[in-house]
């Protein structure tokens, strides 16, 4: 197996005389600290000595999938379970490999497999409940939705439970309890990981403060490399957006790698020394394989006006939809992490307004370098909208750009199912559905002039 790093050495020699058992417990804490690089080490230094573990096999194949290598990782997840072959976790993260790369059935197997081994492993139950799924599946779901499933489970168990249940209830347009079990799952959810609002709003202001400094007001034509950003709001069709422009065989996607904040705050810690556009190239260069990339990390929007004055060639897809769509679908997701406000719909609310007002400001500034993509017109008239998208981009035309659920790459976002579907506007006006539950965001959103008439 290539070592994580893609590095040909290890960056310093691990004792040779360390047992089975220390080896694990030093790769377990480098892990737990979120050491990737260190713990990485010690998995292959495990692995190099012939040693066998389901735990390291499943850890190495999850940071494989994190760096982009699901074919790697799915066969080290499957040396795990072929070592441990009730493996729960095995299965259940397995299904997630699958799904990305767009075998659902396979993965829907998996997660099954998952739940006959553990009847109360909640993520399965979860994971289940955002595919596809016929009345074939009444068994699970009968399960699920039992009081009794509640029982002696944790909080975390119950968030996954709810979220689940909320998911069953939504697809049988049962969206009274759907919203009773949104409100419940996400109740829990603000209590163990409290809402980030706050520091998304003071990161937002100081990033417009920073993008105004002189020294920031210059481009260096370095490179032919060109840059895409794809930002946004989460749910605001960024990955729809992602697959239309990657059906160009000329484009490397990097997904929502958080390359450019990571080259940032090391160019401020080098007080601009080095030119901020070298700092990133040589960040994403380890996967550099075109000139065309797309970086899909959202919170990009922040830093919106620092791209447009610093990377050459830089190109910035902004997309965004109806607010009220947009909060309901971010208030029905699951988010593993980095999306803490979406527990709270005054909160989703409040940041949809100041991400709409930074990216207003920056569009000013830099009105040739920023695309608007309003989400709905593109899913009513994807011909047109897609039309206007390529030729914006400079790119010559090509009826793929129509058709990219027929995209082969690899997705792993809460639009892993829908982006494999025709582009549709099922979801459109879907907040009507929760108007009751919606009304703290409402009473928010409608203060805005632009947005005054969106009740009724």
């Amino acid at each position: 197996m290539k070592e994580f790093d893609e590095k040909k050495n290890l960056k310093k020699k691990l004792q040779s005389n360390l047992s089975k058992d220390e080896i694990i417990s030093k790769a377990f804490q480098y892990h737990l600290q979120g050491n990737i690089a260190e713990a990485s080490k010690y998995y292959q230094f495990f692995i190099n000595q012939g040693f066998k573990d389901h735990r390291i096999f499943l850890n190495s194949g999850e940071i494989l999938k994190d760096l982009g290598r699901l074919e790697e990782a799915e066969i080290w997840i499957r040396r795990a379970i072929a070592i441990k072959p009730d493996y729960t976790i095995g299965y259940n993260n397995l299904g997630n490999i699958l799904r990305a790369i767009n075998k659902l059935k396979e993965a829907e197997s998996c997660y099954l497999k998952a739940i006959a081994l553990n009847p109360d492993f909640t993520k399965a139950y979860y994971n289940l409940s955002t595919l596809t799924f016929t009345d074939e599946n009444k068994i699970w779901q009968k399960k699920l939705l039992s009081e009794r499933f509640l029982i002696n489970k944790s909080k975390n168990d119950q968030i996954n439970i709810f979220f689940a249940r909320a998911n069953i209830f939504h697809k049988r347009k049962n969206f009274k309890e759907s919203a009773q079990c949104l409100k419940l799952a996400n109740k829990l959810k603000i209590l163990i990981h409290p809402s980030n609002a706050a520091s998304l709003l003071k990161k937002s202001k100081s990033l417009l403060i920073e993008s105004n400094k002189a020294n920031l007001n210059f481009k260096k034509q370095k490179n032919n490399l060109q840059s895409i950003f794809i930002v946004g709001m989460p749910r605001s069709g960024t990955t729809l957006a992602e697959s239309i422009v990657s059906m160009n065989s000329e484009v490397l996607d990097l997904g929502e790698i958080n390359a450019f904040e990571r080259s940032f705050k090391e160019w401020k810690e080098k007080k601009g020394k080095v030119d901020l556009v070298d700092l990133y190239v040589q960040r994403i260069n380890k996967t550099l394989k075109s000139h065309i990339t797309t970086n899909k990390w959202l919170y990009n929007y922040q830093y919106a006006g620092i791209i447009s004055s610093q990377i050459p060639n830089s190109k910035i897809i902004y997309c965004y939809r109806n607010p009220l769509d947009n909060i309901l679908s971010i208030y029905r997701t699951n988010f593993a992490k980095d999306n803490e406000y979406s527990s709270s719909l005054i909160d989703c609310a409040i940041i949809y307004l100041n991400h709409k007002q930074m990216m207003k400001e920056y569009k000013k500034r830099f009105p040739e370098n920023i695309y608007d993509l309003n989400y709905d017109l593109l899913v009513k008239n994807p011909n047109q909208e897609i039309k206007s998208l390529i030729n914006w981009l400079g790119w010559k035309w090509n009826n793929a750009y129509l058709n990219p659920h027929l995209n082969k790459r690899s997705v792993f976002t809460a639009s892993d199912v829908q982006i494999r579907s025709k582009i549709n506007s099922k979801s459109i006006g879907g907040w009507k559905n929760y108007e009751e539950m919606l009304k703290p965001a409402i009473k928010i959103i409608t203060q805005e002039d632009e947005y005054k008439n969106l009740e009724g």
